[in-house]
């Protein structure tokens, strides 16, 4: 896919960004999916609900990233440390913080997610490959 970029940009953009990009698109839908069916429907409380659906998020994209984006062949032991390690640096920031933050000043819970999601987006990636599937 990134061969077919315009402007140039399949020589800038590396092809595990697409792969993360497109990993992620996936399972974000599913976490606003989980969120939305856990708060919105439920009634769990938003912090229960956010770190519920980012659980199940969270394993799924280190699964097809590590599978689909990054074919890694390392040991999963040591990488899974990196990688909880990554991820809970971005849940603590980004999830929690982004997300009750601006749902607390009044923004819409999912609205707030989706912005939150945007600093995860680039943190994780970088984390990904230059921390938890580095070469």
């Amino acid at each position: 896919m990134v061969e077919r970029l315009p402007f140039g940009l399949d020589r800038a953009v590396a092809p595990t960004f697409v792969g993360y990009l497109l990993v992620s698109g996936c399972t974000f839908a599913a976490d606003l999916l989980m969120l939305t069916a856990l708060h919105g429907w439920l009634g769990v409380p938003l912090p229960i609900a956010v770190t519920a659906a980012y659980v199940v998020a969270f394993a799924s994209s280190y699964l097809l990233n590590r599978i689909l984006n990054f074919s890694s062949h390392a040991a999963v032991g040591p990488q899974i440390a990196v990688y909880i390690v990554v991820v809970t640096v971005n849940y603590l920031v980004f999830i929690l913080g982004v997300t009750s933050g601006l749902a607390g000043l009044g923004v819409e819970y999912r609205i707030a997610r989706i912005l939150g999601g945007l600093g995860e987006a680039l943190y994780m990636y970088s984390s990904m490959r230059w921390l938890v599937f580095r070469r």
